[in-house]
């Protein structure tokens, strides 16, 4: 059996027993670069392990790391007042409030921005009786609108690799056509169901009954991610209709001018966002140590062993030249826009299961050959797999889906799944298929 099919055959294996037994694929990578390049390619060590990357490390903890003091000391809640202030209390404008704040949060690199939000999203949704589905696909489509920005993890991500494989980044393309594609979705989503009134539970009706302020907005943001707390009970904790008793205090300004002096030096002056995400952190933690060793416990570790582990076992499939091999076969179908349209329903049906970013790393770094032949126009190929791979991002298996689901109430709980499972399942049946016309209509042009 030649090394190409091993290969493949091991990459296969970990996004099966990565999905049916819900280990992290990051450590499944780790591993089988050992085990290919050890064994099959007679690689040390330091042969296998080459391909981790040092640089995207440093800046998916910088971020995590920086934004966990935002999570932690209440300055999302107090950036929701504002928005609340901005609209003048306008209730029918707040599902495009929590949409916007989730876009802003994960452009900037906050990785779990559907948790921070959606609690808040959710809460203020079962107060004021607005269609809590319709809220929570903005929630997600705000998300997925964000997500790949020139500072976010996702862009970084892309924009790097592509560089590294003699490939020239689009970041303005990639930010904008997932951006433009998910504000279509959403509103057509706020078109279909915001005059529907959805599920509601019965804790939900005593909420609006009583729109009393009952406990801390970070006791909730702080629980979203184990869901330790029953969404719409009486301890739920702060939303965003309560937020006008929330208050910028002295202990978070610190945070509030990191995250700003962050955004500037990354956007303006270029500067690596890893080591400024992490000098910034370092700085907050000398201003408030127990404020810094808190913010560590929300540096997403499974992201960060996701991606590392996946691009360091991607390095061991370069050298084993089996990227060669697979676009050799992509290519041999002879049509190349079919070819990424297979691509893009096979990134969004593995995707809706598994991790969106583990599959666009590995769609990409097959198709780098197939890129480089000049046959799809690679600022729009990326854009579309950007798409198709996250636009089922809503399924209840995915990250984005179960931080959602864990706010709903319990007893809405099943029938909200059945709602997901249904969009998600909408999604995997269109959306690669119009996200492809994003690859095809460059590639169309430029002939």
């Amino acid at each position: 059996m030649s090394a190409e099919l091993i290969c493949v055959i091991v990459l296969g294996l970990m996004f099966v027993i990565g999905t049916w037994r819900d280990i992290n694929m990051g450590l499944l990578g780790f591993v089988a670069a050992a085990g290919v390049g050890g064994l099959v390619l007679h690689q040390a060590p330091e042969e296998f392990l080459a391909g981790f990357p040092v640089d995207l490390f440093l800046t998916l903890v910088g971020l995590t790391y920086l934004f966990g003091f935002a999570q932690n000391n209440g300055v999302i809640e107090v950036i929701v007042n504002w928005c609340v202030k901005l609209v003048g209390g306008r209730t029918a404008l707040m599902p495009w409030i929590f949409f916007a704040l989730t876009a802003l949060l994960i452009s900037l690199g906050a990785l779990f921005a559907v948790a921070i939000i959606a609690p808040l999203a959710l809460s203020f949704a079962r107060k004021h009786r607005i269609n809590q589905f319709m809220v929570g696909l903005l929630v997600v489509h705000g998300a997925l609108a964000g997500a790949f920005s020139p500072i976010s993890v996702y862009g970084i991500f892309i924009n790097d690799y592509l560089a590294k494989n003699g490939l020239t980044p689009t970041p303005v393309s990639l930010f904008l056509a997932p951006l433009i594609f998910n504000v279509v979705f959403a509103l057509v989503v706020y078109f279909v169901l915001h005059r529907r009134p959805g599920l509601r539970a019965e804790a939900d009706d005593a909420l609006s009954a009583d729109i009393e302020p009952s406990g801390t907005g970070s006791s909730e943001t702080g629980n979203s991610e184990t869901g330790s707390s029953e969404p719409g009970s009486s301890g739920t904790g702060s939303s965003a209709a309560e937020a006008s008793t929330i208050r910028l205090t002295r202990s978070q300004v610190p945070t509030l001018v990191g995250l700003i002096a962050m955004a500037l030096s990354v956007l303006i002056f270029s500067w690596d966002v890893g080591i400024v995400t992490i000098t910034i952190a370092i700085v907050l933690t000398f201003i408030n140590p127990a404020a810094g060793k808190a913010a560590m416990t929300k540096v997403s570790w499974s992201v960060v062993i996701l991606i590392t582990g996946v691009l360091t076992f991607i390095a061991v499939l370069q050298e084993a030249g089996t990227v060669e091999w697979v676009s050799a076969g992509i290519s041999a179908i002879g049509i190349p826009l079919l070819a990424a349209l297979l691509l893009f329903y096979m990134s969004g049906l593995i995707s809706a299961l598994a991790s969106s970013l583990a599959i666009i790393g590995v769609v990409i770094a097959l198709a780098v050959p197939f890129l480089e032949s000049g046959d799809v126009h690679v600022g729009g190929f990326v854009a579309a797999l950007a798409i198709a791979a996250t636009i089922v991002d809503i399924s209840p298996f995915s990250t984005n889906g179960a931080m959602l689901l864990a706010n709903v109430h319990s007893t809405i709980r099943d029938r909200y799944y059945k709602q997901m499972i249904g969009y998600a399942g909408l999604m995997c049946l269109i959306g690669p298929g119009l996200a492809w016309v994003v690859a095809a209509v460059p590639t169309i042009l430029m002939r």
